[in-house]
């Protein structure tokens, strides 16, 4: 029995562990590695709406979460717009290097889509470290610790992208060097 509870904690961290930095993956513009989104049941998008007059919440963005500064959050907040999800790690360069483009992305685009960072492999102290050294303070970042957004969105390296499009469709994940080229797939979406 103590194998069955210790096997899948050892497989996720040698998994997580494997992946240094974003180094063996492939950069991508297709979404095979996503689990498709799916809507959930026209009652409860019915009931969504009609209680807060807002879009309808895709299944993909129903979770959520607490912010790196302790704050809830709910991913609920991103439906109706494009999304683009930056998963990333504190110890990360190349996270570190996107940090500047994908700050500027989110003030460029404010109120036309949503940015939000998304902070697993490593502590919270270090990730609010992250938030404070490379600007990035003024869109959210969730502390993911326990990895169970990355899972959702099948995230298994740091410095990805997940940009949803207004209906959670997701319409590019991999990784963008430098956040090179994340205006343009955003500006396809708002534009």
């Amino acid at each position: 029995m103590r194998a069955r509870i210790l096997l899948p904690a050892v497989l996720a961290a040698a998994l997580f562990a494997a992946t240094a930095c974003g180094s063996g993956g492939t950069d991508s513009d297709s979404a095979a590695q996503v689990p498709p989104s799916q809507t959930a049941s026209a009652e409860q998008e019915s009931a969504d709406a009609g209680e807060s007059g807002a879009a309808q919440v895709p299944e993909v963005l129903r979770f959520t979460g607490t912010t790196v500064d302790g704050k809830a959050f709910d991913a609920k907040t991103l439906a109706g717009k494009p999304a683009v999800l930056w998963f990333w790690a504190p110890w990360c360069p190349k996270c570190r290097a996107q940090a500047a483009e994908t700050a500027k992305v989110a003030a460029a685009y404010q109120g036309k889509a949503n940015v939000l960072g998304v902070a697993g492999l490593d502590k919270n102290a270090a990730m609010k470290d992250f938030v404070s050294q490379t600007g990035t303070q003024d869109f959210p970042h969730l502390s993911d610790e326990a990895g169970d957004v990355w899972k959702r969105f099948g995230v298994t390296e740091q410095s990805r992208y997940v940009i949803l499009d207004k209906d959670g469709q997701t319409v590019y994940e991999g990784v963008l060097p430098a956040g090179e080229g994340l205006a343009e797939k955003v500006a396809g979406l708002t534009g």
